[in-house]
Order: C-alpha cells, then sequence, then structure tokens
C-alpha cells in the first residue's frame, strides 16, 4: 500500500493530462498567452537607438554642413538641445496625448508623466487597450515610449532647417515645444492609435508619411514664409560650408532610416525585414534619379544633390515601407528624387520662397508622394489584407494628405504668431549678419 500510494500522483497527473487533451477546445488549445518576445525587444531597442542617431549626430552633421561657417554651431545646437528638450516634452504629456486611448481626436491624460509605466514594466504592452481594435504586441510599454519619442524628437528638430540662419533660440524653444504638444502629437493620435479618426478610417502610414514628413515640410514652409528670406538671399554666396560634414549626416540618415522604418513592425519579422529592404531601394532609386536629373539640365550630378536624393527616398518609402515589395519600392524611390529636385529647384525659384535647407521640397513633397503611393502600391498580403492598393484606398491616403496639410499648417501659423508677439521670431538684422554663433550662442568655428 506505501508503493501504491507513492505511484498514485504522478499516475494521476498523467490522467488528467490525457482528459485535458481529449476534451479540450481546439480552438483554445491552440491560443498561446501574450507574452514578451526577448527578440522583439532588443529590435525595437535598437531601431529606437537608430532613430536616435538619425537626430544626433545624423540631422545635426547633415544640416551643418549645409549652412555658412557662421551658423554652423547653432544649427547644430538645434539638434541637439531638441533632443534634449523633446525627450522632457514627450515624457511630460507628449506621449499621453499621443497615445493615451482618449478619444478619435486626442488621448487622454492616462500616461501624464509616464504614469501607470511601472505597472507594466515586464508585460507585453496593448496599444489601445481600452477601445475597439486594441493591437497586441510583444514588447513591454518602456520599449515603445521609446521608440515613438525618437519620432517626436526627429520631427521639430527636422522643422529647424527651413528656417536655418534666422530664428531666435528662444523663439524656437517656444515655438517647437508647443508644436509637438498642439500639432505633432494629435497628428499622431489621429493616425498611430487604434481610436485616433484617420486610423478607424483606414489610413495606411507605416512609419510617418503624414505624421513626421509632411507635417513637418508643411511646417517649415510656413516657418519659412512667415519669417522671411534671409538676408542676401539669392544676391549672396551662401553656399554650403562643408559638404563633407553633411555627407557624414545623410550617411548616418541612411543607416538609421532602417530602424526609423523597420522598427514600425514592433518586432523581429518579415514585414521588418521587407520594411528594410524597400527602404534600401527607395534610397537607391531617388538618389540616381535626382542625380540624373540635375546631371540633364546643369550639366553635372552634385554631391548636394545626390545626399538630398536619398533622403528624399526615404522621406517616400517611409509610410510604405512595410506596405510594399521591393519593385514598387524602387518605382517609388525614383518618382520621389525626380519630384523633389524639381520642388527643391524650379518650384522654389518660381515661387521665391527661401526654405533654407528645403525642409518642404524633399520632406513635404517627398512624403506625399509616398502617402499617395502606399495607396496604390500596397501589397494586401503583406499586410494581412488590412490594406490592398486600389482607388478605394488611394482616397483615403488623399484625405490623410489633405487633412495634415491643412491642419499643420494653420496650426503652425497660428503658433508662429504667437511666439512672436510673445518674443519676437527673428534676430535683428546685425546678429543675422554677424552670424548666430556669436550672436546666441558666444561661440564659433575656426
Amino acid at each position: 500500500m506505501p508503493s501504491l500510494r507513492r505511484a498514485w500522483p504522478p499516475v494521476a497527473a498523467a490522467l488528467m493530462l490525457l482528459v485535458s487533451l481529449l476534451f479540450a477546445d481546439p480552438a483554445h488549445a491552440a491560443e498561446v498567452a501574450p507574452h514578451i518576445e526577448p527578440g522583439d525587444v532588443c529590435w525595437v531597442l535598437l531601431c529606437a537607438a537608430l532613430v536616435m542617431l538619425m537626430t544626433i549626430p545624423g540631422l545635426a552633421l547633415f544640416y551643418a554642413g549645409m549652412v555658412r561657417k557662421k551658423n554652423v554651431l547653432a544649427t547644430m545646437m538645434q539638434s541637439f538641445f531638441i533632443c534634449a528638450m523633446g525627450t522632457i516634452l514627450w515624457m511630460v504629456a507628449g506621449y499621453s496625448l499621443a497615445f493615451g486611448d482618449g478619444n478619435g481626436w486626442i488621448g487622454d491624460g492616462s500616461r501624464l508623466l509616464l504614469n501607470g509605466i511601472a505597472e507594466g514594466w515586464d508585460k507585453p504592452f496593448i496599444l489601445g487597450a481600452t477601445t475597439a481594435a486594441p493591437l497586441q504586441t510583444t514588447i513591454p510599454e518602456s520599449v515603445f515610449v521609446l521608440f515613438q519619442m525618437a519620432f517626436a524628437i526627429i520631427t521639430p528638430a527636422v522643422v529647424t532647417g527651413a528656417f536655418a540662419d534666422r530664428m531666435r533660440f528662444s523663439a524656437m524653444i517656444v515655438f517647437l515645444s508647443a508644436w509637438s504638444l498642439l500639432v505633432y502629437a494629435p497628428l499622431a493620435h489621429w493616425v498611430w492609435a487604434p481610436a485616433g479618426w484617420l486610423s478607424v478610417m483606414g489610413v495606411a502610414d507605416f512609419a510617418g508619411g503624414t505624421v513626421v514628413e509632411i507635417n513637418a515640410g508643411v511646417t517649415g514652409l510656413v516657418c519659412a514664409l512667415v519669417l522671411g528670406r534671409r538676408l542676401g538671399y539669392q544676391q549672396e554666396n551662401m553656399a554650403p560650408w562643408n559638404l563633407a560634414l553633411a555627407v557624414t549626416g545623410a550617411s548616418l540618415l541612411w543607416v538609421g532610416w532602417f530602424g526609423f522604418n523597420a522598427g514600425g513592425a514592433l518586432a523581429a519579422g518579415g514585414r521588418a525585414a521587407m520594411a528594410v529592404m524597400a527602404t534600401q531601394m527607395a534610397a537607391a532609386g531617388a538618389t540616381v534619379s535626382w542625380s540624373v536629373a540635375e546631371w540633364l539640365l546643369r550639366g553635372k550630378p552634385s554631391v548636394l544633390g545626390a545626399i538630398s536624393g536619398a533622403v528624399a527616398g526615404l522621406v517616400a518609402i517611409t509610410p510604405a515601407a512595410g506596405f510594399v515589395l521591393p519593385g514598387p519600392a524602387l518605382g517609388i524611390g525614383l518618382l520621389a528624387g525626380a519630384i523633389c529636385f524639381w520642388a527643391s529647384t524650379i518650384l522654389k525659384q518660381r515661387l521665391g520662397y527661401d526654405d533654407s535647407l528645403d525642409v518642404f521640397g524633399v520632406h513635404g513633397v517627398g512624403g506625399i508622394v509616398g502617402t499617395l503611393a502606399t495607396g496604390w502600391f500596397a501589397y494586401g498580403a503583406l499586410t494581412g489584407g488590412a490594406y490592398v492598393g486600389g482607388t478605394k484606398l488611394l482616397s483615403v491616403q488623399a484625405t490623410a494628405v489633405g487633412v495634415t496639410i491643412v491642419f499643420s499648417g494653420l496650426a503652425s501659423w497660428a503658433l508662429l504668431v504667437v511666439t512672436d508677439r510673445l518674443i519676437g521670431l527673428r534676430v535683428t538684422r546685425e546678429e543675422e549678419r554677424e552670424g548666430l554663433d556669436i550672436a546666441l550662442h558666444g561661440e564659433q568655428v575656426f
């Protein structure tokens, strides 16, 4: 009897397991409880670091190499300071406004100061947990916050290229702080939050064609128009100070853009791999098409043109990266390079505005091209049937483009007017002549 008692527990356990296998609901048995995947965590953290690399040092070097020597440090300071400023704004309110469940227009205050993030620090994050279409991930919320923070940092940093050489540093801080919370965060909610009204409409924007690119491009154009032209524009030599710095920055942007686009998959899988492939194809196509267009029209393919073309292709593929195959991605790049070349040279010259570093011509126009192209080339099998290219999706994409242009343009104009009345937007003529490095920061490059 003692031996029987010792043998009974494992026998009973085996019988219970057999019964559960025979009578369990197959659908229920197939379910796997949500859990954190270390590989996905590692991948998205790497992508967040790559996007941060795009701002500092990537964008800082890219922009600094294209301005005049007397404004190099001031230009780099803008990107560097925004990295710190954007981090704090994102923690305090930006993340909650963008990705709090809220309603169709704005997130709620549930994550102000990252409130509640400690509760699920070791659990898989559910985006829009209380909405009608929650998105289950295999990463903790802290990783999602960091990845999206990098986007909230680089977007206002991109805008600075439009008003290079002439905006006061204090005005930049006030304007872009308000812009980050009142323009970027609501638009991110509309497009990327499950409850966002453009998201519900079915917009396809994998990594920020509307939220980042068109938004930054249109804002940059408004800034250029409100501040007016630089002193001596089209009369003095305003050639880039150091194209070697600009090429280095553009190269960092190209590599960092793999994280920018592929991280949108929020997992290390097939879609992320396809996004990397699409990104490379588009950047290559746009580099070639911009250079060829410049070669044909101006007789020589410039280094500045080649790096501008690469960025134009990277911009255009941003909304499409996880939704299209390599062939269409190459086509999007070829198209974007030629169109952005036209917008940054011929169109800008005809309209007469001074967008210092072609933020609208590259980011605004490139974002429009890519967002519309996504509506036509989205591959249904790659998106799980969620987005299928055709006239229906193209109509949704066009609506998103129009909404972004109007909202970003009007809101940015209003914030610029308020900032100008509060503290003034533009440096004095004497400060602009002297250079912002000395006038605003008391330093200079020798």
